[in-house]
């Protein structure tokens, strides 16, 4: 009998990827950020091997070598920008207008395509390094064209207060899939930009109201008071928007295809908002727990070596010597920075991997047997302009 849906697992455990997570990040620590590299390579690697579809892990083939050539490659070109552009921009700003506001408003301007740039550029490393049932993917080179897009759709969604945000989404995403191949398939995204509304009221009513209620502050048109509405505006907001992307990302996987083959996604938002809310709230409360533990640990050394009375903390830290609280003080923040890092992927961003992977489905699978390898990306740049703008997100 020939199967006509393959099911997506997830094998990935916490414990594994505590001890993962929390070596590379010392190490990243230790070497001064040299290892992030290597760090995020083998984060990557972890998750992969994880997702499996039809029981068949995602291989993730990148190496640390490329993203470090690609993070000094894309600083040096962005050092220029931010040197050389930049000090043109204020010359001509003075010159002109005798004043620098307008060359810093240019600057800012002048970054905005980059964005873009980068995050598509970031997508197709991943893609190219990316493998299953040994098949490559791959991305189109098309990142200025996507970044003048992505400019374009953000300017049509600010004139519009908003209300063609489902349109940006539908078409940037539609640019991308369809640029996107897994070996000699290209994918398709189907459907339309208007099946994306639905979900977008409980996202723009309360953007609406929030900015009615600030404007009218700001105006004086109203007393402050009516400030306390963005407690309920502010957290509705959220909650549209998580909801929204939620929905977004069930309806355009779910109108994906590839030479016959197509995508089922079912992540639910409610799930997901538990993860969030769970996952923050565990990691939140096991660092002040640390931060507790540690203050104890400073009194119980300033009653031991000082012979001191815990309740006066001020002559605790006024006799302590100042290479002591500097070091204790360093300790603590790094410990905290290390520690955040860790138990969001442990709590937040792996149950998410493992809810969107449990949840997707691989229908008309006998098709896959049609497609064939495709030439290897070199793909050099590794994402490298994303790193270093900080964009490479958690992993």
């Amino acid at each position: 009998m020939i199967a006509t849906k393959m099911k997506t697992e997830f094998a990935g455990r916490r414990g594994r990827l505590f001890w993962l997570t929390l070596k590379t990040s010392l190490l990243t620590l230790l070497t001064l950020g040299f290892y992030r590299f290597w760090m995020k390579t083998r984060l990557r690697r972890w998750y992969w091997s994880a997702v499996r579809p039809g029981g068949q892990p995602l291989e993730y083939v990148g190496e640390p070598i490329e993203k470090l050539l690609g993070f000094l490659i894309a600083v040096v070109i962005l050092a220029f920008y931010i040197g050389v552009i930049n000090l043109l921009l204020m010359f001509a700003s003075f010159s002109l207008l005798n004043d620098n506001l307008a060359a810093y408003a240019m600057s800012f301007i002048g970054i905005i395509p980059i964005f873009f740039f980068a995050r598509y550029r970031a997508r197709r490393y991943v893609l190219a390094r990316t493998r299953w049932r040994g098949v490559r993917f791959g991305l189109d080179q098309a990142a200025w064209a996507y970044s003048l897009r992505a400019v374009g759709h953000w300017l049509l969604t600010i004139l519009t207060l908003g209300l063609l945000y489902p349109r940006q989404v539908f078409y940037l995403e539609k640019f991308r899939t369809d640029r996107t191949w897994y070996g000699t398939a290209q994918l398709h995204q189907g459907g339309n930009w208007k099946m994306l509304y639905p979900g977008m009221w409980n996202m723009l009513l309360p953007g609406y109201v929030s900015a009615i209620v600030i404007g009218s502050v700001w105006m004086e048109w109203s007393e402050p008071n009516m400030l306390r509405l963005l407690f309920i505006t502010f957290p509705w907001f959220v909650l549209g928007l998580l909801f929204f992307k939620v929905r977004s990302f069930r309806l355009l996987t779910s109108h994906k295809t590839a030479d016959g083959v197509g995508l089922k996604a079912e992540p639910r938002s409610k799930r997901v908002l538990g993860i969030y809310l769970l996952g923050y709230g565990i990691s939140y409360f096991l660092l002040t727990l640390l931060i507790l533990a540690f203050i104890a640990l400073a009194v119980a050394v300033w009653m031991i070596y000082f012979r001191g009375n815990p309740d006066d903390v001020g002559m605790m830290l006024g006799q302590f010597p100042r290479w002591g609280q500097t070091a204790a003080i360093m300790v603590l923040y790094f410990t905290v920075f290390i520690l955040w890092g860790v138990l969001q992927h442990v709590f937040v961003t792996m149950p998410l991997y493992r809810h969107y992977a449990q949840t997707l489905t691989i229908t008309n699978p006998v098709a896959l047997t049609g497609i064939r390898q495709r030439e290897r990306d070199e793909s050099r740049e590794a994402g490298g302009f994303a790193e270093a703008l900080d964009l490479g997100a958690a992993i």
